[in-house]
C-alpha cells in the first residue's frame, strides 16, 4: 500500500499562519510516499512570496510532486507575464513542469495546466497529451494511474464563473484507454467529486478537487487536504480538515473506491 497526500492552493501571500506548523507535523506523523502539491503556490507570484513558499515546501516530506496553478503565473506584471509566465515558479519552486513518479505501486503524472494569456482558466495542450499517453501506455497493468492538474476536469453546476480545464474531454477520452485511475486537481478552493463517466461512458474514475490546504481564500469551507492509501485493489481518499479552535487538522472523512477495470467504482 502507498500513502500519497495532496496538498492544494498554499497561496503564499494569503496564509493562516497558525495552520502551517500544524500541517507539517502532521505530515511527518503520516509518513507519506509522494507529496503532492496541486498548483498556486503563491497569490501574486511575487518574488517574496515564491520564496515563502520555497521555504515551507522544503520542510515537507519527500519526494514531492508539484505542479503550478494560474496563481503561479504574474497578474500585473503584463511584461513577465507574457514573455516569463513561469520564471520565478521554475527558479524557485522547479523547473520540471512534467514531473513524473513512479514505483512498484502507483504512477503519478503531473500537467501543467497554467497559460499566460488566461486569468483564471488552464488548458490541456495536444502535445501535453500525446507524452502523457505514451507513459501510460507502457506502465504495467498492476499499476495505479493518478494525474494531477491545478485546474479540475469538472466543476460544480452552482459554482458560477469557473470552468473546467480546457481539452478535459479529449483528455479523459485518452486517459480512458489507459485506465488511469483517479485524477486530483484544486484550483475551486472546495472540496469535489465527480465522475469520468459524466464525459465518458463506463469510465468511472473519480475526479477529486481539493480544497485550500493553508489560504484565507476558502469559499465557505474550512481549510483542508487529501490522504489516499492507494492498495492493489482499493483506493481510501482521507480528508483532513482545519479546526481553528484547536489549532489542529482533523480526519473528518474517508470515502473508498474499489479499483476495476476501466476506472474506480465507489464503494462507500
Amino acid at each position: 500500500m502507498r500513502t500519497v497526500v495532496q496538498l492544494s492552493d498554499l497561496h503564499f501571500g494569503t496564509t493562516i499562519s497558525a495552520a502551517l506548523d500544524p500541517l507539517i507535523d502532521l505530515l511527518w506523523t503520516l509518513s507519506p510516499d509522494l507529496v503532492i502539491v496541486s498548483g498556486d503556490m503563491t497569490q501574486r507570484a511575487t518574488r517574496e512570496q515564491f520564496l515563502e513558499a520555497r521555504a515551507y515546501i522544503d520542510r515537507l516530506p519527500t519526494p514531492r510532486l508539484l505542479v503550478p496553478g494560474n496563481h503561479d503565473v504574474p497578474l500585473y506584471d503584463v511584461v513577465r507575464r507574457f514573455l516569463s509566465p513561469l520564471g520565478r515558479y521554475r527558479r524557485h519552486i522547479t523547473d520540471d513542469l512534467s514531473p513524473v513518479f513512479r514505483d512498484d505501486e502507483i504512477a503519478v503524472v503531473g500537467i501543467n495546466t497554467a497559460r499566460s494569456f488566461t486569468f483564471k482558466g488552464g488548458r490541456i495542450g495536444a502535445s501535453q497529451l500525446a507524452l502523457l499517453t505514451a507513459y501510460c501506455r507502457a506502465l504495467p497493468a498492476h499499476v495505479a494511474r493518478i494525474v494531477v492538474t491545478h485546474h479540475p476536469f469538472d466543476t460544480p453546476v452552482e459554482l458560477s464563473g469557473v470552468r473546467a480545464v480546457r481539452g478535459a474531454q479529449r483528455a479523459l477520452e485518452a486517459f480512458a484507454r489507459f485506465d488511469v485511475d483517479l485524477f486530483l486537481s484544486g484550483h475551486l478552493h472546495l472540496i469535489h467529486t465527480a465522475s469520468a463517466a459524466k464525459y465518458v461512458a463506463g469510465y468511472d474514475a473519480p475526479m477529486l478537487v481539493a480544497g485550500t490546504a493553508v489560504s484565507t481564500r476558502a469559499r465557505g469551507e474550512p481549510n483542508s487536504f487529501f490522504v489516499f492509501r492507494v492498495d492493489r485493489d482499493v483506493i481510501a481518499c482521507e480528508t483532513y480538515t482545519w479546526d481553528a479552535q484547536s489549532l489542529t487538522f482533523w480526519h473528518s472523512a474517508t470515502r473508498t473506491f474499489a479499483r476495476v477495470s476501466g476506472g474506480l467504482a465507489s464503494s462507500g
